[in-house]
């Protein structure tokens, strides 16, 4: 489990509504999906960061492949802390926030992965991450009437010895096991156990919601669909 760290001064997001450094404590953050509202001062400190950290990974995916200590420097800009001397990341890579992502001992990551660590992410020792494999720990509320209130947030944890293969996508609140697998591909939206192999391909209808244009949305002279109506969406398998 990762240690608390309060020395930057962006880390608040996604763990602490009242904007200090420290992070929620991980089950109480793992319970809870959090909600950053637009215009407000939170949403503020994240577009703010945001833009720090897409200007520190463009200049990271520029470099040459040799030139270690720059990355490693810019890396640790990106962080907002020294990088552990066992990590292994291959550039292209990608982030939104920097401070809220983790790094155990002897990780690493291949070419063009995409960490997207809003919300927080924690990779665990010894973890192998294939090229092109993207975590996400944001995102926005599913009903079309609140779709743009403000960005959800949920921590993605990796526990030791997990192998995520190439292209892989994990969603946000998603606990990876010990020792577990993810096959190339794999869209993982729901926690993983230990020591399994985990594969998807397909995507399954959950629910019906309601179209923009809909009564629920205010839209005068739109009728209600019926529950006998067709569903607009099936199963499709790849």
């Amino acid at each position: 489990m990762p240690r608390d760290r309060t020395s930057g001064q962006w880390r608040c997001c996604g763990w602490s509504p009242a904007f200090r450094g420290d992070r929620l404590p991980r089950s109480q953050a793992m319970r809870d999906e959090h909600l950053i509202p637009r215009h407000t001062a939170e949403s503020r400190v994240v577009t703010d960061r945001i833009q720090v950290v897409l200007e520190l990974t463009s200049r990271l995916n520029l470099l040459r492949h040799g030139e270690l200590e720059a990355r490693t420097a810019l890396l640790a800009e990106i962080l907002g802390r020294p990088v552990p001397e066992t990590l292994t990341l291959y550039p292209p890579f990608y982030c939104d926030y920097g401070l809220n992502l983790e790094f155990g001992e002897h990780v690493f990551v291949n070419q063009n992965c995409s960490f997207y660590d809003l919300g927080g992410i924690t990779i665990g020792d010894r973890t192998m991450i294939g090229p092109g494999v993207t975590l996400l720990t944001a995102g926005h509320p599913v009903d079309p009437t609140e779709r743009f209130a403000g960005i959800t947030t949920a921590p993605i944890v990796i526990e030791s010895n997990v192998w995520i293969g190439a292209n892989a996508t994990i969603t946000p609140g998603v606990h990876i096991g010990s020792g577990s697998v993810l096959a190339a591909g794999a869209v993982v939206a729901k926690d993983v156990p230990a020591n399994c192999l985990v594969t998807s391909g397909g995507h399954v209808k959950r629910r019906d919601l309601n179209p923009a244009n809909s009564p629920a949305l205010g839209v005068p002279g739109v009728a209600p669909a019926s529950p006998e109506a067709p569903a607009t969406c099936q199963r499709v398998h790849h």
